[in-house]
Order: C-alpha cells, then structure tokens, then sequence
C-alpha cells in the first residue's frame, strides 16, 4: 500500500469515524465524542434502542470473572425468565435477551428487570448482581485457551499469571475479592460453577427466589437439560457465535468440567497462581 493510499481515508476504511485518525491529536478525543453522542442520538430517534449504560435499579447483573460460566448462564436466563428453548436460540437472540456490556453498545428493553452480562468490577449503579464464582484455577486455564485462539500464539501464560497480560478486567482474586467486599452494598447472589455442574435445578431455583421469579420444577428441569455441556456443544457447532471475530473451527465450549487445572496446568504456572491467590482460593472454599 503506498503513503498516498493510505493518506485517503474512505468510506469502506471507516468512512467518517476514520478521518478522526488525521486530526491534529488534542482533538480527536474531542471528535470521538462528537460522533459518539452524535450517533447515539440518531439511534435514539430512528430505533427502540437504548445505550448500553441505560440501566435502572430493579435490572440484574450477571457479573463474575471470564470464563465463569457467563454464556452458560445466560442462556438459562433465555430459557428461566423469557421461556425460550436454549437449544435452539441462536447466539444473537440470546444476546438480544441477555445483553453483553462489554460487546454491544446499545439494547432493547424488553422488559425490566433486565439481565445483563459483565466482567466489570463493583460499580454503584449494579444494584442487583449475579455474581458467578469457579476456581480461579480453572478459569484462567480456560482463559488461556480462549486468548490463544482470540490473539495466537503470542500469549505468554506467565504473563497473564504474573503481570495480568490480556485479563479482563484484573487478575481473578483482585477481581472475587473486589466483589466479595460488596463496596456498594449491592443486593447480590454467588453462584458458584461448581455447584451449578453439579446440581443445576437447585442453583436455579436459588436464581428464581433471588429474582423473583416463580418458575415450575419441571421447567427449570428441561432448561438444564436443555444447556447441558452435549447440548451447547451441539448448538454451538450449527449456530455458531454473535461475536464473528470467533473463529468457527474452534470451540468456545471447550471442556465444561470441575477441576480442568488439574491436567491442564503446569506446575510452575500453578505455583505462581497459588503465590497470589491462595488466600481466596481458601476464603472460597476451594483448597
């Protein structure tokens, strides 16, 4: 590509928003705003759609570091609260009912509460919070594996171990104890994977009390055969993902199962885990 190529920014380069990138660089923070207020008020006008941050005291949040069962839950939440047939709900529409903060900039209220899915730490406006707890052990054995497909093999393990590389948003017992502190004094369910692999009708029936929702035996019974580890699998392979920047030969659903670290993580990678979260491992029950 040559430098006067590259100097023309077009509409199939980003149109508008890549004009941004040859402002003097005092304003283009400036000119982002612009844009971003500027579409959000069109969006506004011309659809039902709403800003992400539009939120209220009565909606929920399912927070909790990655891969802590997030996906998992909601779908239960498609099928629980909105009667949907986890099976066979593509991953748009789950995300249409369960929107994710940290990939859609606006949503449609169907209904309040609202459920919403997040890996923010502690903010004072998640009134009503969700919050999934897995050993840190094997979530950052499974984060390992999903930044090795997202970014390649430039991950370093250590890395992400030591100094955080590539966590969102911190380190896994920054982020449990965070939360576990409660600075907002948020009305808040922990759910743990562990317990919702091994008896997923009893940590519904615990979501249901939390929220509210009265829900028959037999339905929460089908909802969990219906997200089972098989049934994911199956409904990931024929649908795929929302989010297309995942690739489809790889699996999102990888394992599903307690205790993955065991055989999956090094003994050094594990000492150093252990030097820093040892102390919340124990606080949660899983030494």
């Amino acid at each position: 590509m040559t430098t006067d190529r590259a100097a023309k920014p077009s509409a199939s380069r980003g149109g508008v928003r890549a004009v941004v990138r040859y402002l003097p660089r005092p304003l283009r923070a400036w000119a982002r705003r612009r844009l971003d207020l500027s579409l959000a008020a069109i969006v506004r006008r011309l659809t039902p759609l709403v800003p992400i941050d539009a939120v209220t005291e009565r909606d929920v949040f399912i927070a909790g570091f990655p891969k802590s069962g997030h996906t998992w839950f909601q779908n239960i939440v498609c099928g629980v609260i909105y009667g949907v047939d986890p099976e066979y709900a593509p991953d748009t529409l789950v995300q249409e009912l369960v929107p994710d903060v940290h990939y859609k900039r606006f949503y449609k209220r169907f209904a309040t509460p609202m459920y919403f899915k997040t890996h923010h730490l502690p903010r004072p406006e998640y009134h009503r919070v969700i919050y999934l707890l897995r050993d840190g052990r094997d979530a950052m054995v499974s984060y390992y594996h999903y930044n090795r497909v997202m970014i390649g093999d430039a991950v370093d393990f250590r890395r992400m171990v030591t100094e955080g590389e590539h966590l969102l948003p911190c380190k896994w017992h920054t982020h449990v104890e965070a939360w576990l502190s409660n600075p907002h004094r948020a009305d808040m369910l922990v759910v743990r994977y562990e317990d919702l692999l091994a008896d997923p009708v009893n940590e519904m029936r615990r979501f249901c009390a939390f929220v509210g929702a009265d829900r028959k035996t037999s339905l929460l019974e089908a909802v969990a055969a219906k997200t089972s580890f098989e049934v994911m699998r199956e409904k990931e392979r024929r649908f795929g993902w929302d989010d297309d920047r995942w690739p489809r030969r790889a699996s999102f659903i990888r394992r599903g199962v307690a205790g993955s670290h065991k055989s999956e993580m090094p003994d050094d990678m594990l000492a150093l885990f252990m030097d820093q979260a040892r102390e919340t491992l124990e606080k949660c029950g899983y030494l």
